[in-house]
C-alpha cells in the first residue's frame, strides 16, 4: 500500500485513511473455514436486512401517526430503535456494549458514576471510526444526527486533485520492516470552512458513513449547527472530523462550533471510541472508506463472517469534567491555542486523551482528495 504513502500522516507515520488488515501470518484456519462463515454470513445479513426493513416499516409508517403528540412518538420511535438496533448489533456479534466512565482528574478513592442525563438542545461529541457507534448511539440516546456541507471542493497542498509522489524515504533501503517506511513531503490539504449542517436520519448517517462532507446545495436545507440544536427534539450528534478514520488515529477537527469554554448555553458530552485491530477470522469494524450505493452493506455482510464476539471500547467523559461544565478550566487542557473555536479544540484533545489516539494533521479535505486517488485507482485496475 506505499502507492498511498502520500496519505500518510507526517508526524505521526500514521495513514488514517487505509482499511486496517490482519497481521501477516497463516490464514489456514481462515481459508478452511471461509464456506462456513460464507454460509453463516448470508444467513445473519438477510436477517439484518429484515430488521432494517422492520426499521423502516414501522418509523416511517406506523409510527407517523403519532407525529401529532411529539413525545409519545418520540418515546415509541424509541423503543423500536432500541429493540431493532440492539438485535442489529447482536447479530454482528456485540452480546453487550458497557460504555466506560472516563475521568481526567485522578482520585485517591472510587469514582461515583456520574450519568450521562443528556436533554434536547445538549451537544455529543465524539470520534467517528465506523456506523457501530451511530447505531449505538441512536440506541442510547435517541439524538438527532447531523452531517456537514461545505460549498467548496477542496484542493491539494499543491492546487490540484490527486495524490503527491513520495520524495524522501528515511531509514535503509533494504525493502523489509521499519527501514521499508516511506514518509511523504506532501503536506496537508488547506482547511475548508464548513457552510452548515444537514439534519438526516438514522439510516442516512449509517448509509453516509466512510464519506465526506457534501458540496453545495441539495433538497435537504443547509442550518447552522445552533439552529439545528435550538429546535432538536433530543441531543445532536457531532462528528468533528466530519469522515470516518479507520481509527488507529484521530483526524484533524473542523471547526463547527466557534465557541468558547466552558459552554454557557447547553450541555457538551464527549465520548472516545476504539475498536480492536482485526484478526484472520475477525474483520475490522471500522469502515473509512464508503463502499458504494449499498453502502454500508458489504462491510455488514463482511463482519458477519466473524465466528468471534466483537469489541469495541466507548469511553463517557465525567460530565462534571466535559467542556459544558461551569467548572471546566480551559487552561487545563487547551495550552497555546489562539482559535476563535475553544470547544472543537478542547474536545479533540479530551477525545486524543480518553481513546489513547495520536492526533494527526489530516483532515476531511485530507480524505476527499484520497478517496478521489483511491476510486481512480481501483477503475484502472478494473479496466
Amino acid at each position: 500500500m506505499e502507492k498511498f504513502s502520500a496519505y500518510r500522516d507526517p508526524g505521526t507515520g500514521i495513514q488514517p485513511f487505509l482499511t486496517p488488515v490482519p497481521p501477516l501470518g497463516s490464514q489456514l484456519l481462515a481459508k478452511v473455514t471461509l464456506p462456513l462463515r460464507y454460509a453463516i454470513a448470508t444467513i445473519r445479513t438477510a436477517l439484518f436486512c429484515v430488521l432494517v426493513a422492520a426499521y423502516l416499516l414501522l418509523v416511517n409508517g406506523v409510527c407517523l401517526v403519532l407525529l401529532p403528540i411529539p413525545p409519545l412518538y418520540r418515546l415509541v420511535q424509541h423503543a423500536i430503535t432500541f429493540v431493532l438496533g440492539r438485535t442489529a448489533l447482536f447479530l454482528v456479534g456485540f452480546v453487550w456494549i458497557a460504555p466506560e466512565q472516563f475521568n481526567r482528574k485522578r482520585s485517591r478513592g472510587p469514582r461515583l458514576p456520574e450519568k450521562w442525563n443528556t436533554k434536547a438542545g445538549d451537544v455529543i461529541i465524539s470520534n467517528w471510526a465506523s456506523w457501530i457507534e451511530v447505531l449505538w448511539l441512536a440506541i442510547r440516546f435517541n439524538p438527532v444526527f447531523v452531517l456537514p456541507v461545505t460549498n467548496t471542493i477542496p484542493e491539494s497542498p499543491n492546487g490540484t486533485r490527486g495524490s503527491t509522489p513520495v520524495s524522501y524515504t528515511p531509514g535503509r533501503r533494504t525493502g523489509t520492516g521499519s527501514a521499508n517506511v516511506q514518509m511523504s513531503s506532501r503536506s496537508t490539504s488547506p482547511r475548508v470552512p464548513i457552510a452548515g449542517f444537514q439534519q438526516v436520519s438514522l439510516l442516512t448517517m449509517i448509509t453516509r458513513t466512510g464519506n465526506v462532507p457534501v458540496y453545495g446545495a441539495s433538497a435537504i436545507p443547509v442550518l447552522s449547527l445552533e439552529e439545528i440544536r435550538r429546535n432538536a427534539s433530543g441531543p445532536v450528534v457531532v462528528f468533528p472530523e466530519c469522515t470516518t478514520s479507520n481509527g488507529r488515529g484521530l483526524l484533524r477537527f473542523a471547526d463547527v462550533f466557534h465557541q468558547d469554554v466552558p459552554v454557557k448555553k447547553y450541555q457538551v458530552f464527549v465520548m472516545s471510541v476504539r475498536y480492536d485491530p482485526p484478526t484472520d477470522l475477525a474483520p475490522t469494524l471500522t469502515l473509512p472508506i464508503s463502499l458504494g450505493i449499498l453502502n454500508p452493506l458489504p462491510h455488514i455482510f463482511t463482519l458477519m463472517t466473524s465466528l468471534s464476539f466483537a469489541q469495541v471500547t466507548i469511553r463517557l467523559l465525567a460530565p462534571s469534567e466535559s467542556p459544558g461544565s461551569q467548572l471546566f478550566v480551559a487552561s487545563d487542557v487547551l495550552s497555546d491555542y489562539t482559535g476563535d473555536d475553544m470547544l472543537t479544540e478542547a474536545s479533540a484533545t479530551l477525545i486524543a486523551h480518553m481513546g489513547k489516539l495520536k492526533r494527526t494533521s489530516l483532515g476531511w479535505e485530507d480524505k476527499s482528495n484520497f478517496l478521489e486517488f483511491y476510486r481512480g485507482k481501483s477503475q484502472r485496475r478494473d479496466l
